[in-house]
């Protein structure tokens, strides 16, 4: 059986998960420095017969979705696979066509990664002219014929479990979430946490607000305010500056793409985490080998290592019953062996659902 990883006493891991991300330090550590608001930098190795692979990212990396995207890519250049060089914070269509123009022009890299989903057109448009270096690229579209691959973040695993952690804990039968936008990446992890607080709690309401962008903390933060006005008394930050909410509120809230617990370690429960490492290993291949166009979305389940639950606080605010911990462990052994599948729901989330007009498919 998987088994939970905890944070004890001192905020540290006692018991590991079976897949355990090294990447996620790395993740951490770039939301302190901040983003390089498009300036180039460069990390590698050691070896210069590896392949270069260039990140070009819509957002500062902060951010934390693009963020994950750097540290895989940054876990691989310190490995000795990559050449790694990347510019961020190219946040509109027009930048990110020149850029990556320019990039595949003038600095000949063996691949591109990046998020395309604010800049599909442009994206698309350069991959085309450039056929044969690949694309890989965060994106809600279908790979494209010769190069350009695509993926997502396929976080509904980790989802279930932090809603059925959410459910548990809630003694006002009210949660909060916020998200970015009703787009399908982010309805499906929204979903798949509703459904799994059905599963520990069908009192519960689970309120859902989208503040229609991918970065705005302030934003974020009134929203969870909001909830916390309406009663939730746990939340979910699927978008950054929730955390601050929660630990202002004094009431736990579970993160998002990385470990965020020491943003408020009394606070933050645990975290979705994201691992582009896969993703990362299976776009080295084509960089040293042929462009390809394929989905690469399987390579962020929970059960080949692309996501995963961080270790649970159990010293959040309020305290994690151990029959709790108990059914989430024991559903996460049987996602991991397939004998449970997260169900997907990409459709639009109401802004007050009462889980227990959830319908959730049998397995």
């Amino acid at each position: 059986m998987t088994t939970l990883s905890r944070r004890g006493r001192a905020g540290r891991p006692v018991r590991r998960l079976a897949l355990r991300l090294g990447v996620v330090a790395l993740a951490a550590s770039l939301a302190a420095c901040g983003g390089t608001t498009g300036e180039e930098t460069a990390s590698n190795g050691g070896d210069s017969d590896a392949p270069l692979i260039y990140g070009v990212f819509a957002t500062p990396l902060e951010e934390p979705w693009d963020g994950a995207i750097h540290a895989a890519l940054q876990s691989a250049a310190e490995d000795g696979e990559i050449e790694y060089k990347h510019v961020d914070n190219v946040n509109t269509s027009d930048a990110m066509e020149r850029t990556l123009r320019d990039i595949a022009g003038n600095e000949s890299p063996d691949a591109i990664m990046g998020d395309a989903f604010a800049a599909e057109e442009a994206v698309r448009k350069v991959a085309a002219e450039f056929p044969d270096i690949p694309f890989a690229f965060g994106s809600g579209e279908e790979p494209v014929e010769p190069n350009m691959s695509v993926f997502d973040n396929w976080l509904q695993d980790p989802a279930y479990l932090a809603g059925m952690l959410a459910g548990g804990l809630t003694k006002s039968d009210t949660i909060g979430v916020v998200g970015a936008m009703p787009i399908p990446e982010v309805n499906r992890i929204v979903n798949a946490f509703v459904m799994g607080v059905k599963e520990t709690n069908p009192r519960a309401t689970v309120k859902v607000s989208m503040i229609n962008t991918f970065f705005d903390p302030a934003a974020a933060k009134q929203a969870a305010e909001a909830h916390v006005a309406a009663g939730a008394d746990v939340l979910f930050a699927e978008r950054d500056g929730v955390i601050a909410a929660a630990e202002e509120a004094d009431i736990p809230v579970i993160g998002m793409m990385v470990d965020q617990h020491e943003e408020a370690p009394g606070h933050v429960l645990t975290s979705l985490l994201w691992n582009m490492r896969p993703t990362v290993d299976a776009v080295v291949e084509q960089a040293t080998g042929e462009p390809a166009a394929v989905d690469l979305g399987e390579f962020s389940f929970m059960k080949v290592g692309g996501s995963d639950l961080a270790p649970i606080n159990t010293d959040v605010v309020g305290g994690v019953p151990d029959d709790l911990l108990a059914r989430v462990e024991e559903r996460q052994g049987q996602i991991m062996d397939g004998s449970f599948v997260t169900p997907v729901d990409e459709s639009a989330p109401g802004s007050s659902i009462k889980v227990s007009t959830v319908e959730v498919p049998e397995q």
